[in-house]
């Protein structure tokens, strides 16, 4: 159903005239709270706040004096990359006291501050309700002992909170992620690649101890990420009699020719005594018991340091502009709140109930209670908690119930980083389930000519942190193979198809559906996984793949940019990959704080390449003097990368020089990301299931024979949910000649790209949050979404 346009809600009506904002980063820092403190900063100016710095956290709100100072634009221009906070941190022991407070309330007063932005963890959201609460006593306070008037305290009266959290623990319920944790994720797994290889070298186990404090989620996800061994969490405490059980299947692996073991433990682990286990215990035990070569890395705080990932930058910017929206709307009856991601989506919730649910998992921690724990920590947890219980552990020959159900897996179209634990996880799980699964070699050629083989277990060991496709993979579509691809699959005995892969791999299973009328082979049920760099399949939000190729836009933006500062005055023009799918350029963009992306799904003409000239013009009479620009690469056919390298040089002869670049294949490789990898084995994982379910519905005296239209699906992120949705529904929604989603999410974020670099623009806010409550999931909701 269309909205009408009278009920939208443009981000440009609201008014911030005569506010002022203070944003504070305190607590422990983390990756991508400067992309946060930039986003609030430049959208508070754009809606004509005042925006304030306030440095050190607390300390420096308690402090005063040169510690809170107005901000222009330019003050937070160039953070977007640094790690940590700019505007520093501190724990502060005088704000929980009364007096402290009191001073706080002077200082904010002073400058007629009463809209705060707080970013930082559980603790810091916490003391900014109390301050909150307190705010209109300590207010009568000071006019009583005379430091400010009465006028101030009727025109001050409320004080409004909004938190974003930053924190790499994600231990703060209520929200999927928050601010660092995907950083600190990556700084772990290059870590764990790094020692993968030494380790192999040697015939080595690692232990490897990550922070988290007490919250297992760096730990579960990281395991995941590099099919560790074995995982200590906090949250699920090994059984008992563990000892025995680890170093069994350490020696079973070694048995099995794997050369490595590796042993992640989060810093906070416990056993279900509430007993610590340390990396050193662990490490002791393995000797002890198995005399294998050990050694311990603890990772300390690396895990904190270093550039934020794409995604954290996104994630920041886009929590930021929800942050200065619901300071605007606040009014004195709305509870602090706290803005936070579910799935894809922009949500606010009441900043005291998630404090209150964080607060009953280490309740429930302490009474031993660790099924409600899990459950308390919510869906995304709980999600890869299971996954990874799936296919860490295999059972015994002997224990799978044979299905005999013969189940294979293909990739199709062009490589993407992530296809491989996606592959690794789809065996694993079939193997679980009791069927057989086999594997075809590049694509439906492939298929056709017969290369097809079955893969076991031990055989996708170690692929989670692959790039590429290591199956092969082509872009040939099966209509022209459709004889010879029936053939092998009545000669093999398919039951079932996993294809993972791009816009090919979609179109490839509507050709399968459309031809089960001439082929009964193509009866079964088939489940499509989208992978692909360009994010450019309909029936999903993300692909597989994509992230990873954004981080690789992004880190090399990065250095341009840095190239750039360097020479001043110099302005770049990027190419990026995606097909006619503006995804990359456009994120990119807002990851990596571009003046402009042009891309195919917004017509632009040479007005609004002239316009983007004078904006850089004027932009080089600033202190920041260097641009950057990407541009999809089929985003127009006339307007070329060369047309408008060309056309900003003529344009800024005298003001600034060009210089161009195409960035290539290098986004189609490298090893995958975190986020790629998790997405990969848990979405991967979910299919499986979903076969082996719809194996169990269709199976009919003594053979496979599926042909309705929800035998053939395509799983994929909708905003909060992951769905299995039938191709043929999804017809309507895709462009086949662009080979692109008729509509997209994303282009939402365009305005805030183009905000954020200085423009104006209309920016529609209608879906941003109503104020929500935290949901207490059932255990059978956590089949649904959450990454």
């Amino acid at each position: 159903m269309a909205e009408q346009p009278a009920d939208k809600k443009l981000f440009e009506n609201l008014s911030g005239a005569g506010k002022a904002i203070g944003v504070l980063t305190s607590g422990g820092d983390a990756q991508g709270m400067n992309a946060a403190v930039r986003a609030v900063v430049r959208m508070g100016i754009y809606v004509e706040a005042k925006v304030y710095f306030i440095y050190e956290g607390y300390q420096g709100m308690v402090d005063g004096g040169d510690n809170i100072v107005e901000v222009s634009w330019e003050s937070v221009s160039s953070i977007l990359q640094v790690g940590g906070t700019v505007i520093g941190s501190a724990r502060c022991k005088e704000f929980r006291t009364r007096e402290g407070r009191l001073k706080a309330a002077f200082n904010l007063i002073q400058r007629g501050i009463t809209n705060l932005c707080v970013i930082g963890g559980d603790g810091s959201l916490t003391g900014a309700n109390l301050f909150r609460e307190e705010w209109s006593g300590l207010l009568e306070e000071l006019a009583q002992s005379g430091k400010i008037e009465e006028e101030a305290v009727k025109k001050y009266v409320y004080l409004n909170i909004v938190g974003m959290v930053g924190s790499i623990d994600n231990d703060f319920c209520g929200t999927d992620m928050t601010i660092g944790t995907d950083s600190a994720l990556h700084r772990i797994i290059e870590v764990v690649d790094a020692i993968m290889t030494t380790a192999q070298s040697h015939q080595r186990t690692f232990v490897l101890e990550v922070m988290g404090r007490h919250c297992g989620y760096l730990a579960l996800v990281s395991a995941l990420a590099c099919g560790a061994d074995w995982v200590f969490i906090p949250e699920y405490p090994p059984e008992e009699g563990w000892e025995d059980q680890m170093c069994v299947k350490l020696s079973e692996n070694r048995a099995r020719k794997k050369r490595l073991n590796i042993i992640i433990v989060a810093e906070g682990a416990i056993d279900s005594h509430n007993k610590p286990i340390t990396s050193e215990k662990v490490k002791d035990l393995v000797v002890q018991q198995l005399g294998f070569d050990t050694r311990v890395t603890i990772l300390g705080h690396v895990q904190r340091g270093g550039t934020p990932s794409a995604f954290d930058r996104i994630l920041a910017s886009r929590m930021g502009v929800e942050a200065v929206l619901a300071l605007l709307e606040a009014t004195p009856d709305t509870p602090a709140c706290v803005v936070s991601l579910s799935g894809n989506q922009a949500v606010r919730l009441p900043l005291m109930e998630c404090v209150q649910m964080t607060q009953e998992v280490q309740k429930a921690m302490d009474e031993r209670k660790f099924c409600e724990a899990v459950r308390l920590r919510g869906r995304s947890f709980e999600n890869n908690l299971n996954t990874y219980k799936l296919l860490s552990h295999r059972k015994p020959d002997t224990e799978p119930p044979k299905t005999n159900f013969n189940v294979a897996v293909l990739n199709v179209g062009a490589p993407a980083a992530g296809m491989n634990a996606a592959v690794r996880s789809a065996v694993r799980v079939g193997i679980t389930e009791g069927h057989n699964m086999f594997a075809v070699i590049d694509g439906f050629e492939g298929f056709a000519n017969g290369q097809i083989k079955e893969i076991n277990w031990g055989d996708v060991g170690g692929w989670t942190g692959q790039g590429g496709s290591l199956l092969g993979t082509k872009r040939t579509l099966p209509a022209k193979y459709l004889e010879k691809i029936a053939d092998q699959m009545r000669i093999n005995n398919i039951n079932a198809l996993m294809v993972i892969g791009g816009f090919e791999a979609y179109e490839s299973c509507l050709q399968l559906a459309e031809a089960r009328a001439r082929f009964e082979e193509f009866c079964i049920p088939i489940c499509v996984l989208p992978a692909t760099i360009s994010n450019n399949v309909p029936g999903t939000d993300l692909s597989i793949g994509a992230d990873t190729a954004l981080n690789a836009i992004v880190e090399t933006c990065d250095r341009i940019k840095q190239s750039a500062s360097g020479t001043k005055r110099r302005v770049f023009i990027i190419e990026t990959m995606g097909g006619y799918c503006g995804y990359l350029a456009n994120m990119g963009g807002l990851a990596a704080g571009a003046d402009a992306a042009y891309i195919f799904e917004e017509k632009f003409d040479i007005r609004e390449l002239q316009a983007n000239v004078e904006h850089l013009t004027e932009k080089m009479k600033t202190s920041i003097q260097r641009g950057l620009v990407l541009r999809n690469e089929n985003s127009n056919e006339n307007y070329t990368t060369d047309f408008i390298y060309q056309l900003y040089s003529e344009e800024g002869k005298g003001v600034f020089d060009c210089r161009k670049n195409v960035l290539g294949h290098m986004q189609q490789g490298g090893a995958p990301s975190p986020f790629d990898r998790n997405f990969g084995t848990k979405i991967s994982a979910k299919a499986v299931q979903w076969i082996s379910k719809k194996l169990r519905e269709t199976y009919r005296r003594g053979k496979v024979f599926a042909n309705t239209e929800d035998s053939v699906c395509l799983l994929g992120m909708r905003r909060r949910n992951l769905l299995f949705q039938p191709v043929v529904e999804l017809k309507d929604q895709a462009d086949f000649v662009h080979r692109i989603p008729k509509e997209q999410w994303w282009l939402k974020l365009r305005p805030l790209m183009k905000i954020l670099a200085k423009y104006k623009t209309s920016y529609d806010v209608s879906d941003s949050g109503q104020l929500e409550h935290v949901a207490r999931h059932s255990p059978k909701e956590a089949e649904t979404g959450a990454i």
